[in-house]
């Protein structure tokens, strides 16, 4: 005689919307405009003076073991400088963000914007699965047990990963940054798409990005609850003109196509913090 097995609990609830994600290092943008008139009736020992010690602050952070910093001259009128920061927390972005304030220089540099963040690693085809081994098990979404599952498959992930969570800050000689949203029209709205759907496009999206594999570095940033676009995007190349073969070809993607929103971009050359004064009166370093 056989013995009927209990049948397996079923899952009262939806499988959840969100998508898990993996986050690692703190990121803040800073764009400034230099105070050209100010700077140029300096007399030049004050200059000098003002530049030795703003590259005596930077150059410790664009080293520094915990999150690096880095300068960029940018290009274009959105602004002369700007400044990108990684480190562990909000908390140790804002102590970077007062050491430049409490420069001498930050007498002479008007910021024109700025952006806050965190490295996050998107995780549509693994969240599909967590969830599927979860709901199989007869699991309640949004349990205690579920978040716990969770959170102990996402460390993992996060231990994994680490190198792309915990980056340095390419040493490419181009950067290219701009902030984006998933659209929320009367027509189109990502949010309102099963994860299924964004998981699959998702995909397709980042075939294209992993064909430039060693031609551009991306770092994908999560904003949402800290700035005023969802996430924010940096590219790092030698050669700019792969942001624009990059970007043009991922906007026939269908995630791009249709329900991506773009802010505005700024294209910086890296400069190193030794040779802050060449950049100050006007030289670009080589």
């Amino acid at each position: 005689m056989t013995t009927a097995h209990p049948p397996r609990p079923q899952v009262a609830s939806d499988i959840p919307a969100v998508p898990l994600t993996t986050e690692g290092y703190s990121v803040l943008h800073q764009m400034m405009r230099l105070r050209r008139s100010a700077w140029r009736a300096l007399p030049s020992t004050d200059k000098s003076l003002i530049a030795k010690e703003a590259k005596e602050a930077l150059s410790p952070m664009e080293k520094n073991s915990a999150g690096q910093s880095a300068l960029y001259s940018l290009i274009g009128h959105k602004g002369d400088l700007m400044l990108i920061h990684f480190r562990n927390s909000f908390a140790d972005l804002n102590q970077a963000e007062l050491i430049l304030a409490n420069l001498r220089l930050s007498d002479y540099l008007e910021p024109t914007t700025s952006y806050l963040s965190i490295i996050e690693l998107g995780l549509y085809e693994s969240t599909l699965k967590i969830y599927k081994e979860l709901t199989d098990q007869g699991i309640e979404p949004h349990s205690d047990q579920w978040k716990a599952e969770i959170e102990c498959k996402l460390n993992r992930h996060k231990e994994a990963m680490h190198p792309r969570l915990f980056p340095e800050i390419p040493a490419s000689r181009y950067v290219c940054f701009y902030p984006m949203d998933r659209r929320r029209g009367e027509e189109k709205n990502w949010y309102t798409l099963p994860i299924e759907e964004r998981a699959r496009q998702m995909n397709e999206h980042g075939l294209v990005g992993r064909r430039y594999a060693g031609e551009v570095k991306q770092i994908i940033t999560g904003s949402i609850g800290f700035d005023d676009w969802e996430w924010g995007v940096d590219l790092f190349a030698d050669d700019p003109l792969v942001f624009k073969k990059l970007i043009y070809e991922m906007r026939f993607d269908e995630v791009s196509a249709v329900y991506a929103l773009f802010g505005q971009f700024y294209v910086g050359v890296r400069v190193a913090a030794a040779s802050l004064e060449k950049l100050l009166n006007g030289e670009l370093p080589k």
